[in-house]
């Protein structure tokens, strides 16, 4: 049985989780092996949802749709609105800003957890 899995990580230079999920431009798109190893997999460009306050639900529709088949989000902050949107896909977003290493790495901690509690 695979049990990888991908995470979208909102990075503005691809080493720190540094983005709100509305100011994104694109997500970098990691794979999880069953091992734990992961590496960047590919990077989606995306318009930014956000804009002078304001917010756009077309677009994060759209982008939540563009990361759907990731199983968690990583950003520096996201608003309720688009976390519940992603939660309703089945997306688990995490505000966890930090290296981006390091913040994957807190995923795949949490995921062993999970699944020593019985919750995967």
């Amino acid at each position: 049985m695979d049990n990888s899995y991908r995470i979208a990580v909102a990075s503005s230079d691809g080493i720190v989780v540094n983005q709100h999920f509305g100011h994104a431009g694109r997500f970098l798109i990691y794979e999880v092996e069953s091992n734990g190893n992961f590496n960047l997999a590919e990077i989606r460009n995306t318009e930014p949802v956000c804009s002078f306050r304001n917010h756009d639900d077309e677009k994060l529709m759209k982008n939540m749709r563009m990361i759907q088949d990731c199983k968690y989000l990583l950003v520096s902050r996201i608003g309720n609105g688009a976390s519940i949107c992603a939660e309703q896909l089945g997306i688990t977003a995490m505000e966890l800003p930090d290296l981006i290493e390091n913040s994957i790495r807190k995923i795949i901690s949490y995921e062993q957890v999970q699944k020593l509690i019985g919750k995967e």
